[in-house]
């Protein structure tokens, strides 16, 4: 009598419940990372699993030659009567390949996914993607030159990469810079590279080629740091238009506190923003030259900054920030005229918070100036601009104390002592030498055109081209 309860009790509730939601059930959809083609020694494989139910099971194999190999097993709990309607997707990551699967030789194989739902019928899902297992690493080797490099400053190194290959350049320390096919020169390629004004002088550098498999090659070649002692300086924020400059940047006052605590918020933390803003513009930059011979500053101006200088900044006797300086401030008289220091295409032409008023000019193979402060444009994102050509006015916009051009050269996102940029010696011995000849051939001494807009330009400020007199006697 006592099993005769239950029994009746389970026959009720088959009854009352409507036979579909016992067997409702949902096949997952699996997704295997589509950019996945190639397995090597440790593959991370990204796999996306979709069922409002959930999965029971989740099993992951890799196949060659008819056998498997697993590559991860994941199990729940079945659900038969409480099931799951809104499960969010799971998402795995495994790793493939010779590491964890010893028997994997270099072919074509396949990477398998099943999965369980995890309802009454237990569905079983399956999908494949086809790959191919690569072992063998890539090989490098760089030029046989000495590169002499300055501290923040930008050296290039001339490298050849071989076997399966897809992805080369220069590592400085935790900095990548790209490669591009070194002009006139197949199979050749190189790397404009920079030294941060920031790094150790023993921070490692060397080439460097990847596959898809994730093998990586290096190479290290020839290089001698000259270490640079930055100026300091003290700014005591009574002697700013603190309140004109907040107001300016933030005018709808979004950044609480008072002015002060404005200011260090929009020094600190703008400022990081801004010039993460200014790295990814080296992912608009063209694969070939579009300048040549030197670059041109700002014509008979004064210097009020020069790059990495430190600067701590004070309010009543106490430090309340610390920053970099990473550029140039030059001066003439109010709403000067800014010269385009080299041909290239304008990138950028809009506000950019600390710099107010900002131009970026993109130079070819992730070269790029940089124009702040700016009262004026004359030029719009997408122009092609010649050397010379006027392309704004200065001004006091962003974070200026008064009015002038900020100006700076960045390499691949990271910002650069312009000086060796002036020096058409610098410019020819450790560029244009090193790329095709008839590149090396240009004067890099010769006028720019002249335009109605423009008086000739000399060939640097006065400040600017006595520091690239003392940059050419370091022999760096």
């Amino acid at each position: 009598m006592k099993f005769i309860l239950p029994l009746l009790v389970g026959i009720l509730l088959l009854i009352a419940v409507p036979a579909p939601f016992f067997f409702t059930s949902t096949n997952t959809a699996i997704t295997v990372d589509p950019s996945l083609k190639v397995i090597g020694n440790m593959t991370p494989v990204h796999i996306r699993l979709e069922n409002p139910h959930g999965e029971r099971s989740v099993t992951v194999t890799v196949e060659q030659d008819g056998k498997s190999y697993p590559a991860t097993s994941v199990n729940a709990p079945a659900k038969y009567i409480r099931v799951e309607k809104n499960a969010p997707p799971l998402e795995l990551t495994v790793n493939a390949g010779k590491q964890p699967m010893p028997a994997l030789h270099e072919g074509k194989a396949r990477i398998v996914v099943r999965a369980v739902s995890n309802d009454m019928r237990a569905m079983t899902a399956m999908k494949s993607a086809e790959v191919d297992v690569l072992l063998a690493p890539p090989r490098i080797s760089a030029d046989g030159a000495q590169h002499y490099i300055n501290q923040g400053g930008t050296e290039m190194v001339v490298f050849t990469p071989s076997g399966s290959w897809t992805e080369a350049g220069v590592k400085v320390g935790d900095q990548t810079f790209r490669s591009y096919p070194l002009p006139g020169h197949p199979g050749q390629y190189f790397s404009l590279f920079a030294f941060s004004w920031n790094l150790n002088p023993d921070t490692p550098i060397s080439v460097y080629a990847t596959n898809p498999s994730g093998a990586v090659a290096k190479a290290g070649f020839f290089t001698k740091i000259f270490p640079k002692k930055f100026r300091t300086s003290t700014i005591p924020l009574e002697t700013m238009h603190v309140e004109r400059i907040v107001d300016q940047i933030d005018p709808q006052h979004k950044i609480p506190g008072s002015d002060v605590e404005r200011f260090v918020y929009i020094n600190n933390v703008m400022r990081q923003a801004n010039n993460k803003t200014l790295a990814e513009l080296r992912l608009q930059t063209e694969q070939k030259f579009l300048w040549t011979g030197s670059f041109l500053p700002m014509v008979d101006s004064t210097v009020e900054s020069r790059f990495a200088d430190d600067r701590t900044y004070t309010w009543q006797g106490r430090k309340v920030d610390e920053q970099t300086h990473l550029g140039f401030d030059l001066a003439k008289v109010m709403h000067s005229p800014v010269p385009a220091a080299n041909d290239g295409r304008v990138v950028w032409a809009e506000d950019l918070g600390i710099y107010g008023n900002c131009i970026v000019i993109d130079h070819g193979f992730g070269l790029q100036s940089l124009y702040g402060h700016l009262s004026q444009f004359l030029v719009k994102k997408g122009d092609m601009v010649k050397k010379a050509q006027i392309i704004g006015m200065t001004g006091s916009t962003g974070m200026a104390g008064g009015d002038h051009l900020h100006f700076s050269m960045l390499v691949d996102g990271v910002q650069v002592n312009a000086v060796e940029w002036w020096d058409p010696h610098w410019v020819k011995d450790r560029i244009l030498s090193r790329m095709d000849a008839t590149l090396s051939d240009v004067n890099p001494d010769a006028a720019p055109a002249k335009t109605a807009k423009e008086k000739p330009a000399a060939p640097a400020a006065k400040a600017p081209r006595k520091a690239a007199k003392k940059a050419r006697k370091r022999k760096a």
